[in-house]
């Protein structure tokens, strides 16, 4: 188990995160073999590639927090001095204060601690589960989890010139990823990812038993079991 109390907002935003990290890993797979840098200074994070310098992906990140195995602690970028200048880690305090998630709200946090003997492991899994959160709460995406060095990683939200996800990509990718993806409550996965997406979102009955996605790219119907888990996808999109 990563941080407890966290793991309600990371379930809710689940789906449209990794509908968003995987528009982030074939912009970056599309490069080939690459690299990244982040220059703070300039206030950029870069995926270039090894083969042609002149492809890349240009992103302007903003540091959420670090996650560190000395320590055994994550760090929240608006308590670093330097670290949050553009107040978007800060918004995950103010959500904290609003909500009374102490989490979120004091500067660090210790590791749980059933963290387990594979630190780098159980860190990166803790990444993956503040990306979510910060989504979730800040509604910008993809993020991106980077090592710093020692064992740290630290976790941004990026600002990349990658296009909107619509519910056309859902259709196509949802299927795929649910393999994988282990949403708690799918219902719940699916309104939140129309919220942060800007879809239209309608109910099919009373008993939540379908919901339908509309957007553009065309409309999606998700059918649910008694469980809450998608049993099914009927699409009709545009083009």
């Amino acid at each position: 188990m990563t941080f407890a109390a966290l793991q309600p907002l990371a379930d809710r935003a689940a789906l449209f995160a990794a509908l968003r990290q995987d528009a982030l890993t074939d912009a970056v797979e599309a490069l080939g073999e690459n690299r990244w840098d982040a220059d703070m200074a300039a206030g950029t994070l870069t995926f270039t590639s090894k083969a042609d310098a002149t492809r890349q992906l240009i992103t302007r990140p903003h540091m959420i927090a670090t996650i560190a195995p000395g320590p055994r602690s994550l760090m929240w970028a608006w308590a670093h001095p330097q670290g949050d200048p553009q107040g978007v880690a800060a918004q995950l305090r103010d959500y904290g204060t609003q909500y009374q998630i102490a989490e979120l709200s004091q500067p660090e946090l210790a590791f749980p601690e059933d963290t387990g003997d594979d630190l780098d492991a159980w860190i990166a899994q803790a990444a993956h589960q503040i990306g979510t959160v910060a989504t979730e709460i800040t509604g910008r995406s993809p993020y991106y989890s980077a090592p710093v060095g020692g064992g740290t990683r630290a976790v941004f939200l990026l600002d990349a010139p990658i296009a909107a996800t619509t519910v056309a990509d859902a259709v196509i990718k949802t299927p795929r990823m649910l393999s994988t993806l282990s949403l708690s409550d799918a219902r719940s996965s699916l309104w939140d990812a129309a919220r942060l997406a800007g879809w239209d979102l309608q109910w099919t009955d009373e008993a939540f038993s379908g919901a339908t996605v509309t957007d553009a790219s065309g409309s999606a119907t998700f059918r649910f079991d008694d469980q809450a888990r998608i049993t099914g996808v009927e699409s009709s999109l545009g083009g």
